[in-house]
């Protein structure tokens, strides 16, 4: 006899999922439709916008983006005169990242709005749910880099296939 068919909603991982959906739909539009910018941009720039100038690599690892997504968004957000790139002094082959003026300003009208999209979402739960679920999610979140970093699983063939 076979177990019984469970939901997709008995999975933390889908759940979390239907509800960065939902609730991050509203941040994508406001993003593409007010700011002509893609949710990967803009976790970009709040990313430099936080932690200052970086590397094209730290920005890719503290987004939490591969390098290849990172580098094509970053020659985009140039193009848009969001990011600029700097050389260090005396330093002509590393290349930092900074937010431009304009990035700044983006950032700047952006960083409030979202922050209110998730204030209206988290006041859904009172003050002590809410505390509940930041450890919550910090615990989650540091299994998840421990379960993460002892896998051994086969990576995705995305397509590169020889002729």
């Amino acid at each position: 006899m076979s177990e019984p068919r469970r939901p997709l909603d008995d999975l933390l991982l889908y759940r979390l999922s239907r509800l960065l959906a939902v609730g991050g739909s509203m941040v994508i539009r406001l993003c593409e439709g007010r700011f002509g910018i893609t949710r990967r941009e803009w976790r970009l720039l709040a990313t430099l916008a936080s932690r200052g100038e970086l590397s094209s690599s730290q920005l890719a690892e503290h987004a939490q983006l591969d390098r290849a997504r990172t580098s094509k968004a970053v020659g985009s957000m140039v193009a848009k005169g969001l990011l600029s790139r700097v050389h260090p002094a005396g330093d002509r082959r590393q290349v930092l990242l900074g937010l431009t003026a304009r990035g700044q300003a983006v950032y700047d009208q952006l960083f409030p709005l979202v922050t209110q999209i998730n204030a209206e979402l988290m006041a859904a739960l009172d003050a002590d749910a809410v505390a509940r679920l930041d450890d919550a999610l910090r615990r989650l979140q540091a299994r998840a880099e421990r379960m993460a970093g002892e896998a051994d699983l086969p990576k995705a063939d995305r397509g590169r296939r020889g002729g």
